[in-house]
C-alpha cells in the first residue's frame, strides 16, 4: 500500500515528466508564441509553474530554491527581481520569457529531485504540520503540496493544449 507522501511524491513524478514532453522539439520562438495577444506561451506557463514549485518546496522545506542553489536565475538571466515565480506579472513581463527547451528540462529535472529531496524525509503524519498561519483555517503541510500540485497540473495542461495548437 503507499503511503500519501508516495502518491505526492507520485504526482510530482508526473508534473516533471509532463514538462519535458510538453516542450519536446519546441523551438524558442514556438516556446515564446501566444495563441491570442493576451494567451500565456508554453515557455511562459512551464517557467512559471517551476518556480512555483520549486519556491514553495523551498519555503516548506526551510531550504534555498534550486533556483538560487543551482544558478538557474543566471542561465534564465530573466528582467525580473531575483525572486519572481511569474504571480501578478504584465503582459509585458510575460513576453520577456524567452526561453530554450534545454533551460526548461534542466530546470525541471532540478526541482523535480529536490521535491523528492525533501519528500523522502516527510511522514504521512508530517502532512498535518501547519506551514502558513496566514489563513483560516491555517494551511498545513499536506495542503499546500496539494495546492502547488493542483496549480502545477493546470498550468501543464494549459501549455498542452497551447503545444496541440501550434
Amino acid at each position: 500500500m503507499s503511503s500519501a507522501t508516495d502518491v505526492i511524491g507520485d504526482a510530482f513524478t508526473r508534473i516533471g515528466e509532463g514538462v519535458l514532453e510538453v516542450v519536446d522539439g519546441l523551438s524558442p520562438d514556438d516556446l515564446a508564441r501566444r495563441i491570442t495577444p493576451d494567451a500565456n506561451p508554453i515557455g511562459w506557463l512551464v517557467w512559471h509553474l517551476l518556480r512555483v514549485q520549486d519556491d514553495s518546496v523551498a519555503d516548506v522545506a526551510g531550504a534555498e530554491q534550486v533556483w538560487h542553489s543551482a544558478e538557474w536565475a543566471q542561465r534564465f538571466a530573466l528582467p525580473f527581481e531575483p525572486d519572481a515565480t511569474g504571480y501578478g506579472q504584465s503582459r509585458e513581463d510575460v513576453s520577456a520569457v524567452r526561453v530554450t527547451a534545454d533551460l526548461l528540462v534542466g530546470y525541471a529535472r532540478g526541482v523535480t529531485e529536490a521535491t523528492h529531496d525533501f519528500l523522502r524525509g516527510v511522514s504521512d503524519d508530517d502532512l498535518d504540520r501547519v506551514v502558513d498561519e496566514r489563513w483560516d483555517p491555517p494551511v498545513t503541510l499536506g495542503v499546500r503540496l496539494v495546492s502547488v500540485i493542483a496549480d502545477d497540473l493546470k498550468h501543464l495542461g494549459q501549455a498542452e493544449y497551447a503545444k496541440g495548437l501550434l
